[in-house]
């Protein structure tokens, strides 16, 4: 005679089996659309997960370097860097500031005040916008990403602007300003100015706002996969609706 062993469920173990139901059910679910048909409500959860980490690794993106300039002379073997954040300098500002005073240039801190003063909340606001896509079913969702997607590109087309001007401003007249022609820094790569060779490079925060583009281009991606049959299906609905109205 056979006899049956029964074991008692351990509260864990119970648990678990709970947890694996329960997500095994949230993948099963489905939305209805106004045509009839049916979508997993997971497709709808993708581009919304996906928007949403875009819009956290942008945030996360300015309190981190964007750009970096090393200057380097026999006199300074360690070289003089200057770390370029969305929101402020950081690095050797003051030594640059000096050796450039007697080129008659401005100092560093002056050139993209405005930008600087501005671009926390701006990064906010491209997040914001970026989590409003979210709630959006149609392309109005691709002109909201648009500017996150334009921001890393406007940062570089703006830096390059400031450095022109910024190398363009040597005064003739200063101290050692006949001695250095007007000169543009190169934005990526290796440079001269002056006696000074020159190393430009991007940082963590300007890879991160280009990861950033790319998966809001995945987001995108999965939103109009997602969103179109529901277009699709209003159309037809309200074009079955409009047969009807005429119908009658």
């Amino acid at each position: 005679m056979r006899t049956s062993h029964l074991r008692a469920h351990t509260p864990e173990e119970s648990e678990k089996k709970t947890m694996k139901k329960l997500f095994s059910s949230s993948l099963e679910l489905v939305v209805l659309l106004p045509d009839g048909s049916r979508r997993r409500l997971i497709d709808f959860l993708i581009p919304s997960a996906i928007l949403m980490s875009a819009a956290l690794i942008l945030i996360i993106s300015m309190f981190l370097p964007y750009w970096r300039m090393t200057m380097t002379a026999p006199q300074y073997p360690k070289g003089l860097k200057v770390d370029v954040y969305v929101s402020r300098l950081e690095g050797d500002v003051r030594e640059i500031d000096q050796l450039n005073h007697y080129l008659g240039m401005p100092p560093l801190d002056e050139g993209g005040k405005f930008e600087r003063s501005i671009s926390l909340t701006a990064i906010v606001v491209l997040g914001l916008l970026l989590i409003a896509g979210v709630f959006i079913g149609n392309q109005w969702a691709g002109v909201l990403a648009l500017p996150a997607l334009l921001f890393p590109f406007i940062f570089l087309a703006d830096l390059y602007l400031i450095l022109y001007k910024y190398g363009q401003s040597v005064d003739p007249t200063s101290p050692l300003g006949s001695a250095i022609e007007p000169f543009t820094p190169p934005l990526f790569g290796v440079g001269v100015i002056g006696q000074f060779g020159t190393i430009a490079e991007p940082r963590i925060g300007l890879y991160l706002a280009f990861i950033a583009c790319a998966v809001i281009l995945a987001g995108l991606w999965f939103h109009r996969r997602a969103y179109k049959p529901v277009v699709e299906a209003q159309q037809k609905l309200a074009d079955k609706n409009q047969d009807n109205t005429a119908a009658s």
